[in-house]
């Protein structure tokens, strides 16, 4: 085994991809994939799965990445502290259901990086990718929210998935519109208060299962619906065309242009939002820094974090 191996390995993973990860590593797919086979032959195990919709991990490979990913860390500081040869970027990962505050956090995180280079990721996506990127480890923290309807399910697959969910604080849920929609009016909203109102719901891909969804009471009956891939096409249809969604009721104004309004929802549910990382995986400095960042910003907002007095993040 190489170390140039593993680094190689680290790319592919990170990637997703034989393809991409050769044109970063200036390397034939043939040579990196000639790598990994004899990485795999060495150690006696299938370390990657691959198939036309890409490269995962198999399970005896999300265990070897861990150790993996140890070894190059040593190897790095190694390096930093007996050679002059450039450190390595600083690098960070979150995949999240669309949360502006989940943003806002990861913004003032980089802000506070001095690295001349780094290499983070912010990947607002499906909730099902969620789960597949803390699995494959790309990325370190995963942030979605459960209530009494998705507990059960999403539950049963974190345990599948061997990730671990802790609590960050407790919504009641809100309705985002546009600041010119006539609900504004209101101190509170009821269901028919929405029923004339175009529902926007984020999609969730070839899993479009009623437990993936993003937002709270999926499965009611509404007459007019549109599902978005994005948040800022989400925002533009609440204000272009007085379009409702339902979310925990955290807005950002600095990344928000003050255009979007939360109103109280008159219903009989709550939303308990948290963090998840792979059960075996010792999150980084970086990412006990964002955690830190995140819970100051909910805080910022009249939100008590659950189990403030407890560390979750050894």
């Amino acid at each position: 085994m190489r170390i140039q191996q593993l680094e190689y390995l680290e790319t592919i993973v990170k990637t997703g991809s034989f393809n991409e990860a050769a044109k970063q590593l200036y390397l034939t797919q043939p040579s990196l994939s000639n790598a990994i086979k004899e990485l795999e032959s060495e150690m006696g195990i299938q370390i990657l799965l691959r198939s036309k919709l890409g490269v995962t991990l198999t399970d005896e490979g999300r265990e070897f990445m861990i150790y993996a990913r140890q070894v190059l860390d040593q190897v790095q500081l190694l390096k930093s502290r007996y050679e002059k040869s450039p450190v390595r970027k600083q690098a960070f990962s979150v995949s999240a259901q669309h949360y502006a505050f989940v943003v806002h956090a990861f913004v003032e995180l980089i802000k506070t990086v001095s690295a001349d280079e780094y290499q983070f990721t912010l990947r607002e996506t499906e909730t099902e990718n969620i789960l597949t990127d803390l699995s494959s480890f790309k990325s370190e923290i995963g942030i979605l929210y459960l209530n009494n309807f998705n507990r059960r399910v999403l539950e049963k697959l974190f345990k599948e998935y061997d990730l671990e969910f802790t609590p960050l604080f407790k919504a009641s849920p809100h309705v985002f519109v546009g600041r010119q929609n006539p609900l504004t009016k209101k101190k509170r909203v009821t269901l028919a208060d929405l029923a004339d109102y175009p529902y926007l719901s984020y999609e969730q891909g070839d899993n479009n299962s009623f437990y993936f969804s993003e937002e709270i009471l999926s499965t009611l009956d509404r007459k007019k619906n549109i599902k978005v891939s994005d948040r800022a096409t989400i925002f533009n249809l609440m204000v272009g065309l007085n379009g409702y969604t339902i979310s925990s009721g955290i807005i950002s104004n600095k990344l928000n242009d003050d255009k979007i309004v939360a109103i109280p929802l008159d219903v009989d549910d709550s939303m308990t939002l948290g963090w998840l990382k792979h059960s075996q995986l010792e999150l980084s400095p970086i990412a006990k820094n964002y955690l830190e960042m995140l819970k100051e910003h909910i805080k910022g907002y009249g939100f008590d974090i659950i189990n403030e007095k407890t560390d979750h993040t050894n």
